[in-house]
């Protein structure tokens, strides 16, 4: 039977397919949906962990249990999970172990662009390439069979294109019926305990099974050659396979479902049936460096060290446009190549006001428009204090960082989950005398931020923590936390409050305010910012837009006859506050108006104004029933 499935879900089919008993791992996108999708399979427990460390030891201690397991997170979930990873190749497992990660060229939504097929090699595992949705879920299935036949985890890389594109997929409503592949828990200090005497034992035994995986990667189904003509060899992996498909069509192909190890002799034997071999690869020269390693003779031969990628970028994710464009600079196509018939849509004319990009595509003459906070959202208050008080303010990974952007301008630094508190600790204790202040979220509260809290209550450093807590996992699209009171698959679980983990951690100066009281918080802060010690404050309403806060939504409306349009509630960047077409008749400055299918009715910008020329949730409903409105 075929659907139709992105490969998020494609993975998700695989790992229920192939027995997969227990998974764990944290949201983040482009993998988020993996879980999601997972969840819902009957006789598999899945779970969002508090960190990506924590999924992966989950995972690792069911393969230890003999129970086949499975991991996910995106690129940089890795390096938080990274000591486990490191281990659990040491240790290998009694039953299968996947560990998913989902890169993202082009960074859509992250803070790099890093290519984990690097960490497969440091940690001397497996690395396997889906190129679409098949390739996902079969791949999958092969990961936990060659992590059984080879004691060994298996990195699965998938990519942004990869996991969010849907393909047909040839799926099975049957389920490996996978028992337990041990009767008791291990007792085998000798392979699990990694002291350093048992793991001086280990290391050789990791590099002999680097070995056994080289030479059954020859063999390898989805290693395969395509061969059409002799010209031009492509080696590929992944969604560039994709591309080399689309660009070169007359090439032949090297696919290598596993791009690490190599299949030395498999390669050597498709570069001697071609006159000329390129690698075409997303991000690193990761094969490429490989292969030119091995001997083989790459077209073309001269390279720049340190940049060793030859033809195509090394920054940003591929498409087919800039492989073309990038074959052409190296003379692989002609410059201009004629369509031929059937192969191409005819080209159809540019509506006006489109033009063409350079890359071939049509770009909109449009004002930009950055992202924003969302309207309602309960964390603009808080940057619309921050802002005006001018503190340094250490930021964090979540939609908060958009606190960032104007006209808030409220963040400072932000470099990965869990670092604002770190960071701002730093600065104090090096002796910056100004009082910095830490934001971060309740989710990244719980990944990373307990650590770092506790760092500051045991230091005592001269920091202001904010906690905004929206009670949700906003960023990646509303999962559940430790917080939330609800696990992943939708069952009542024990709701972690922040204040009393907050005091259990040292702190005493901790007050937790409803987002939306604007003077509170400012009042707050600004006593807090004069004062020494380190300090919590937890500001705490729902996101606008869970399903429970929706239903409480009221338009606010301006007053034309009180604004003066003196730009106040423009500051707090809401996209529900317009500037109308009409002037203040004094300053001639454009009133506030506010869009009522966007204005959720948070008041934020009602406890901003300083003329009270904006309504109240009270006065609203008045208006809303005066109109005739139930």
């Amino acid at each position: 039977m075929k659907r139709l499935l992105s490969g998020n879900e494609a993975v998700a089919h695989g790992a229920w397919e192939a027995g997969v008993r227990v998974a764990a791992g944290y949201p983040g996108t482009p993998s988020t949906e993996i879980l999601e999708s997972l969840a819902k399979f009957p006789h598999v427990y899945a779970e969002w962990a508090p960190n990506e460390k924590v999924a992966l030891d989950v995972a690792i201690g069911a393969a230890y249990a003999g129970r086949r397991a499975l991991a996910t997170m995106k690129h940089v979930g890795l390096n938080v999970a990274a000591d486990a990873f490191m281990y659990a190749s040491m240790t290998g497992a009694e039953a299968g172990l996947v560990i998913v990660s989902a890169d993202d060229p082009s960074m859509h939504s992250s803070q790099n662009e890093q290519d984990n097929r690097f960490f497969a090699k440091f940690a001397r595992i497996p690395c396997l390439e889906p190129s679409d949705s098949q390739d996902a879920k079969d791949l999958t299935i092969a990961g936990f069979d060659i992590s059984e036949q080879f004691d060994t985890p298996v990195l699965l890389r998938m990519t942004t294109r990869v996991c969010h594109t849907s393909t047909p997929v040839e799926v099975s409503a049957d389920r490996r019926q996978v028992k337990p592949l041990i009767d008791r828990y291990p007792r085998n200090p000798a392979k699990y305990v990694m002291v350093p005497a048992n793991a001086r034992k280990r290391h050789p035994v990791i590099e002999h099974r680097l070995e056994d995986l080289a030479r059954y990667a020859e063999t390898f189904p989805w290693n395969r050659v395509e061969m059409r003509g002799t010209d031009l060899g492509i080696i590929t992996a992944g969604v560039a396979y994709q591309y080399a498909r689309e660009v070169f069509p007359d090439a032949s192909i090297l696919k290598l479902g596993m791009s690490y190890p190599l299949p030395q002799k498999l390669i050597r034997e498709f570069a001697e049936k071609v006159e000329r071999v390129i690698v075409l690869e997303e991000l690193d020269p990761f094969l490429e460096d490989q292969i030119r390693l091995m001997g083989v003779k790459l077209w073309p031969e001269a390279v720049s060290y340190p940049h060793t990628k030859s033809i195509f970028p090394l920054i940003g994710e591929l498409n087919p446009a800039i492989v073309r464009e990038h074959a052409q600079q190296a003379g692989l196509l002609p410059q201009s190549q004629p369509e031929k018939a059937g192969e191409q849509p005819q080209a159809t004319p540019v509506p006006a006001g489109l033009k063409l990009s350079g890359n071939g595509h049509t770009d909109l003459h449009l004002p930009a428009r950055p992202p924003v906070l969302c309207p309602g959202c309960p964390h603009r208050g808080v940057f619309y204090i921050l802002h005006k008080l001018k503190v340094p303010v250490n930021g964090d990974i979540g939609c908060y960082t958009l606190g960032v952007v104007p006209p808030l301008n409220a963040i400072h630094t932000t470099g990965c989950m869990g670092a604002g508190i770190g960071v701002a600790h730093g600065a104090a204790v090096a002796g910056d005398t100004e009082r910095h202040v830490a934001v971060i979220g309740d989710s990244t509260f719980f990944h990373t931020g307990i650590p770092a809290l506790l760092n500051v209550a045991y230091n005592r450093s001269n920091i202001i923590t904010i906690i905004l807590d929206n009670r949700t996992t906003a960023m990646t699209g509303h999962q559940p936390n430790p917080g939330s009171g609800q696990t992943l698959q939708g069952r009542e679980t024990q709701e972690i409050e922040i204040e009393p983990l907050v005091r259990a951690l040292g702190i005493d100066k901790v007050i937790t305010i409803d987002a939306y009281e604007v003077e509170e918080i400012e009042k707050t802060l600004k006593r807090w910012v004069k004062e020494d010690g380190p300090a919590v404050l937890i500001a705490k309403h729902a996101c606008a837009l869970l399903p429970e806060e929706r239903q409480r939504y009221v338009p606010l409306r301006v007053d034309p006859d009180v604004c003066n349009g003196c730009t106040i509630c423009f500051r707090i960047g809401c996209p529900a506050i317009l500037k109308s077409d009409q002037l203040d008749p004094k300053y001639h400055r454009p009133l506030a108006e506010i869009d009522p299918l966007q204005c959720t009715g948070c008041e934020i910008c009602a406890r901003v104004c300083p003329r009270d020329a904006i309504t109240f949730r009270d006065q609203a409903l008045q208006f809303w029933h005066e109109a005739g409105n139930s």
